[in-house]
């Protein structure tokens, strides 16, 4: 009987949403779930159309793993879309993991970001976001994105609440017509300010030339 109940698992189809209080509340739901019951390795699986909130976070995947302590830990795969209502963001990538205590959210691969608030779309091939303290740290090919702004660069620290963007690697900038290079450039997205730290190069357009350009576009 203790040999049975340390290999138990239970599988049954899901078509409703279920309603789980583990110190706080979280619901799921999927197509198929899977979960091992033998203590020490709990883990429930989640597949098709697999949907999980907490708080304000929504995670969308093919596939979600879900285990750890009062199921703390989320594995995602395949077609994920993270939507944080409360913070204006969305995530969208093909392999996730998330740590719903701590709010952290791990992607390794391409992953594209949306924040609503600042308007801007960050894209690169590796993303950490720290729900808590309100930053994202993306690696590997990095771009973002604004109506005003284009960025490159090999990493980014970008400090949400303080509207900071803070970029290393080989960081190009162009903004307002301008372009910029340096071993570090730091940009406040609140009062347009731009910092440029070691090996500064630019170009910067003057407005009568611009007004001269569109003159002879015009023409």
């Amino acid at each position: 009987m203790k040999e049975m109940n340390k290999k138990a698992v239970l599988i049954f189809l899901l078509a409703f949403t279920t309603v789980l209080i583990f110190g706080d509340t979280f619901t799921f739901s999927a197509d198929r779930m899977s979960t091992v019951l033998a203590q020490g390795k709990e883990r429930t699986l989640l597949s098709g159309n697999a949907v999980i909130i907490s708080e304000s976070t929504e995670i969308h995947a093919d596939e979600i793993e879900l285990y750890g302590e009062d199921s703390r830990f989320a594995l995602c795969r395949g077609g994920i879309t993270v939507t944080d209502e409360e913070k204006g963001i969305i995530l969208i990538c093909e392999n996730l993991f998330y740590d719903r205590e701590n709010d952290i959210s791990r992607v390794q691969g391409y992953a594209e970001m949306e924040d609503q608030k600042n308007e801007l779309v960050v894209k690169g091939g590796f993303l950490e976001n720290f729900g808590k303290d309100d930053v994202t740290i993306i690696q590997i090919g990095v771009r973002i994105l604004q109506e005003d702004m284009a960025c490159r660069s090999e990493f980014a620290r970008f400090q949400r609440e303080d509207e900071i963007l803070e970029l290393s690697g080989m960081p190009f900038v162009y903004w307002k017509g301008d372009n910029y290079r340096a071993s570090k450039i730091i940009i406040n997205l609140d009062t347009d300010e731009i910092e440029l730290e070691g090996e500064v190069s630019g170009t910067v357009t003057a407005e009568d030339e611009e007004d001269e350009e569109g003159k002879e576009n015009n023409e």
